[in-house]
């Protein structure tokens, strides 16, 4: 375990740079960013339709051990996403409804933790969002000294405290705090490509021909047979 320490005032992503970069979603910005920042798809939230973003505040706990969330909720404030990890690998449910309560009355938008969550009827009654790898109702214990605000790992990535968190029904991107607003007009850019191939297939055109990929299947040595001289080729095989 590192050093046992709470960070105060990190420095942290303007919000109209996060709250933009929750309109394009994970996959986009995941896109944008050179396919970079996906925590893993074990990262699943526990309600359907939630898209959010926030500035990151982190949380590093002893698996079991919820004492660090309980000194984390002070160092939250609106626009923050809660983000924990262990560790050692945990399921035990580390959050739930109470958490969540003193969260929501911060202003916090939602959580990410790389461990177990309960009371999940209750937690999607109050419409807090949640990601987690685990549901359980096995509780903790209040013992041992972690950390906030430091440089955490989640999953396949690391998060800072004040980087942007970026989390829908496909799971959850990290964007660093200093290529957030880059980030944000990649995603646009790529929102309004993606916006002028919608037209183009409901127009009837195919990927093949928009994305020139016709070249690439013939590189690859693909051919287009008809069922029946493919049959015919399979029997003089034999």
């Amino acid at each position: 375990m590192k050093d046992p320490v709470i960070l105060t005032d990190p420095i942290k992503t303007p919000l109209d740079t996060v709250d933009a970069l929750a309109e394009f979603g994970t996959a986009t910005v995941h896109e944008a960013q050179g396919r970079t920042g996906l925590a893993g798809p074990q990262f699943r939230p526990i309600q359907s339709g939630a898209r959010i973003a926030g500035t990151a505040v982190t949380v590093l706990s002893w698996p079991g051990d919820n004492l660090m969330i309980h000194a984390a909720i002070e160092q939250c404030g609106a626009g923050d996403i809660l983000v924990v990890t262990t560790n050692s690998p945990s399921t035990d449910g580390m959050f739930g409804e109470l958490f969540a309560t003193a969260l929501q009355s911060r202003g916090v938008r939602g959580l990410v933790i790389d461990a177990g969550v309960r009371d999940v009827a209750e937690l999607n009654d109050m419409g807090f969002p949640v990601w987690s790898t685990a549901v359980s109702a096995q509780g903790t214990v209040k013992a041992t000294a972690g950390a906030v605000n430091i440089p955490v790992t989640l999953g396949r990535v690391s998060v800072d405290a004040g980087d942007v968190v970026v989390a829908d029904d496909d799971g959850v991107v990290i964007v660093p705090r200093a290529a957030a607003a880059d980030t944000a007009a990649a995603s646009r850019a790529r929102l309004e490509k993606e916006e002028a191939a919608r037209q183009s297939f409901r127009a009837g055109e195919l990927g093949l021909d928009r994305y020139g990929l016709r070249p690439v299947l013939d590189s690859l040595g693909v051919r287009y047979l008809s069922q029946k001289q493919y049959r015919l080729e399979q029997q003089e095989a034999l």
